[in-house]
């Protein structure tokens, strides 16, 4: 293809012919110009490598965290003996971000990396099929165009930043407003050993019957309790497909859920998973260990929401022939939604005989903001009780469900995997499961 430099020197050139038809000029001159310009440049590409003598590979992750930045390097093998300018555009799917094309000098017999940032903003696998590159010639004036096949695949997951600050540092995660909460309560767990009293122990702890016994101060040690079961539901219906700040419900969810199993596991509990919508879409059987945690992750990270109503009865009923063991269940899910669904009320009062029930969602912070706004005129007026009457509506909804057991709470969005880490704490230092 031409190159602006080109299409410039034959500018040029017919406005001199133009110039020059004043004194007559013939066409047989004119022609004999055109075409000398035109032969000229085209030894030009003689001057250029060849379309084997580049070669060009892409270096990608194999896994990205969504919305998290990264860079993305490809090599360009010149095997030539010619240098080139080229400009390079990759072929990544749409929703991640593009900053092409990219430009750079490739010397002769040499590699170039040409580095570039992307993200992506929609969890998935994708695959990235080909490369894009044009490459002047010597005189830059005529470029070449080649499409390099360079196949491969990348999952987006979801963004787990929370859980790695989590695993970093548990009390610096539930920094809350400046007051840290939920902390492991001591001498609250299963015993592990009786030891000698160092300076620092509890005095309460002192085992005094080994103390007489040795005549040495013993203190006993417990340990927090492990080898609980912890069931945690993803609803998957159309109503977590609400847009929120960052993402959507669903994406917050899942890094929240994703969240509170990294705590579990770490702590020795059993964890399990299950998605659903209108019907379950993926169950992780329960189990333990840090190395669950990816067979949780690889499960769960293709999920997206479907544009049908949820059916929490049929879930709760499939949950109650799979989940024989007592377990703590953590239902991320709209509470607003959920508070109408009388049907689920049945089965969950089944449930709530055999495990222990908390449902956490995601506050509404338009209607919270409608409810505080301060009226100007009747339209607003009316817009502000409509709120409050919604929210008196939850209220009692929320009081009745609770007054059996059933236990929600909304948090929001930012702090929610902090909310529901901090209330499984809770849960496990009161010894309710």
């Amino acid at each position: 293809m031409p190159t602006k430099r080109l299409l410039f020197i034959f500018l040029i050139v017919t406005i001199i012919l133009i110039v020059g038809t004043a004194s007559e000029i013939s066409w047989k001159l004119i022609l004999f110009v055109n075409g000398f310009v035109l032969s000229a440049s085209l030894l030009d590409l003689f001057f250029s490598p060849k379309k084997k003598q580049i070669s060009l590979k892409r270096i990608f992750p194999d896994e990205m965290e969504r919305g998290i930045p990264y860079y993305v390097s490809i090599e360009v093998n010149n095997m030539s003996p010619y240098p080139i300018h080229f400009r390079l555009t990759d072929g990544v799917p749409q929703t991640f971000s593009r900053s092409f094309p990219l430009h750079g000098k490739a010397i002769n017999d040499s590699i170039t990396h040409a580095m570039y940032e992307t993200r992506a903003t929609t969890r998935g696998k994708y695959e990235i099929n080909k490369l894009y590159l044009r490459y002047s010639s010597f005189l830059g004036l005529w470029e070449k165009q080649i499409t390099f096949e360079s196949q491969m695949s990348v999952k987006v997951i979801p963004d787990l930043s929370e859980t790695k600050n989590y695993l970093e540092n548990a009390q610096a995660f539930l920094l809350y407003e400046g007051i840290k909460i939920r902390k492991q309560q001591s001498g609250i767990g299963d015993f592990a050993k009786i030891r000698n009293y160092v300076v620092g122990d509890d005095p309460r702890k002192i085992n005094w019957r080994q103390t007489a016994k040795l005549h040495e101060v013993m203190t006993n040690e417990y340990e927090p309790e492990h080898g609980k079961y912890i069931t945690i539901l993803i609803d998957c219906g159309r109503m977590m497909g609400a847009e929120l700040k960052k993402g959507n419900r669903l994406e917050k969810s899942i890094e929240s859920a994703l969240t509170v199993a990294a705590a579990a596991l770490k702590k020795g509990d059993y964890v399990s998973v299950l998605a659903f919508s209108k019907e379950v879409k993926v169950f992780v059987p329960p189990a333990k260990g840090m190395a669950h945690m990816q067979t949780i992750l690889q499960a769960i990270y293709n999920i997206n929401v479907d544009a049908v109503e949820s059916n929490y009865a049929a879930v709760f009923q499939y949950l109650g022939m799979i989940q024989k063991k007592r377990s703590l269940l953590l239902l991320f899910s709209d509470v607003r939604t959920f508070l109408h669904e009388e049907s689920a009320l049945i089965y969950l009062k089944r449930i709530r005989q055999k495990h222990l029930f908390l449902m956490i969602g995601i506050e509404d912070e338009t209607l919270l903001k409608r409810v505080k706004d301060i009226p100007t005129n009747v339209q607003d007026t009316m817009v502000k009780s409509m709120a409050q009457q919604q929210m008196l509506n939850k209220k009692k909804e929320k009081a009745k469900w609770e007054k059996l057991g059933l236990q929600m709470i909304e948090a929001r969005e930012e702090k929610l995997a902090v909310a529901a880490v901090s209330h499984y704490i809770d849960i496990m230092n009161r010894n309710l499961l």
